[in-house]
């Protein structure tokens, strides 16, 4: 409830804000889906937390708005807001601790937080209680400072690097030379995208597998038609395969919980006539598919493609073959059922 109500107060004060003449509380009230009564005390909250706000008669209602001139002291074209949602999102920069990035953005944020004025400052403390970004897993990169500093600074001046890299499928070092193109992070990883000389196409890098690192004084041309969202966009994850048709049966249960994600760009949702979720996915990388699905456990099946279900089907039977013999074992032991997920 009071994580609603901040975000809403968050949402007036940049309405206000963009609103030359004002707003009055039917307008807010309309726009927030709520009634003027919860607008008149989120105006009061605001106005306690120290935001200047005024009301000024027009007709039969008043439209509010800051005092004149409150926005004039802030560096163009940065609003109270903007500046506040910029600080707000620092906690992102724990997975970046000890790099280059860290220390640039934590810099920023510094000049950032002197730039607030003092009403902002003590609202992000209140919001702070109630809103706070983590990421689980991710990475320790405190170790790569100088890797990412020197290929951040080669995509910048588009300078071929040369590298000793660790391939996890190959198990083994090879030296590879690259044009980077962009530094990618997913899933609390970082990857650098790029071209590589050896294998003569686009290829992508964990970066914290590279051992040894150098930026020559060779340029490279980025080429114009290179698109990240269009390289990566059927992918399922990192694994960039051809795409193919993937159907997934879920159980009902689950319905709510996968509408309210995104997993992939070409999802499509429906019914069996048994009330069960299907899930359709134009994809590749079907092996990030496949340990996607088996973290549903029994509540997911894969209908096509017919490969795609072999596979899963015999990776469980791998599994359950992990745990036989055990079960009737411990027949005569008091069982704690696992807790339910909560989705």
């Amino acid at each position: 409830m009071r994580g609603e109500q901040l975000a809403r107060q968050w949402r007036i004060l940049r309405t206000i804000e963009s609103r030359s003449q004002g707003v009055t509380v039917a307008e807010l009230a309309a726009e927030e889906d709520c009634h003027p009564r919860t607008v008149w005390r989120d105006l009061a909250a605001i106005q306690e937390a120290g935001f200047p706000l005024y009301s000024e008669k027009d007709g039969r209602e008043s439209r509010w708005s800051f005092v004149d001139g409150y926005t004039f002291h802030l560096p163009v074209p940065f609003t109270v807001t903007e500046l506040m949602s910029l600080y707000f999102y620092r906690d992102i920069l724990t997975i970046f601790k000890d790099t280059v990035f860290y220390e640039s953005l934590n810099e920023l944020f510094r000049k950032v937080k002197s730039t607030l004025p003092q009403e902002g400052l003590s609202y992000l403390e209140r919001i702070e209680q109630t809103f706070h970004i983590g990421f689980k897993p991710h990475k320790d990169y405190s170790g790569f400072k100088e890797v990412i500093a020197q290929i951040n600074e080669a995509v910048v001046k588009h300078r071929i690097i040369e590298m000793r890299y660790y391939s996890m499928s190959a198990k083994r070092e090879s030296t590879r030379k690259v044009d980077p193109y962009r530094i990618w992070f997913f899933n609390g990883t970082l990857y650098l995208i790029g071209w590589c000389h050896v294998h003569d196409e686009i290829r992508m890098f964990v970066l914290d597998r590279i051992r040894l690192l150098h930026v020559t004084k060779d340029p490279f041309i980025p080429p114009d038609d290179f698109d990240l969202a269009s390289y990566l966009r059927d992918s399922f994850g990192v694994i960039r395969t051809d795409p193919e048709r993937v159907v997934i049966r879920f159980d009902s249960s689950l319905y709510r919980f996968l509408k309210e994600n995104i997993w992939h760009p070409s999802q499509v949702f429906d019914k069996d006539e048994a009330g069960n979720v299907l899930l359709t996915i134009e994809v590749g990388g079907l092996s990030e598919v496949m340990s996607w699905v088996l973290g549903f456990g029994r509540q997911a099946e894969v209908l096509e493609p017919e490969h795609l279900r072999n596979a899963v089907a015999e990776e469980a039977r791998t599994i359950v073959g992990k745990y036989e013999g055990r079960a009737s074992s411990s027949h005569d032991r008091t069982q704690t059922p696992i807790a339910d997920k909560h989705w």
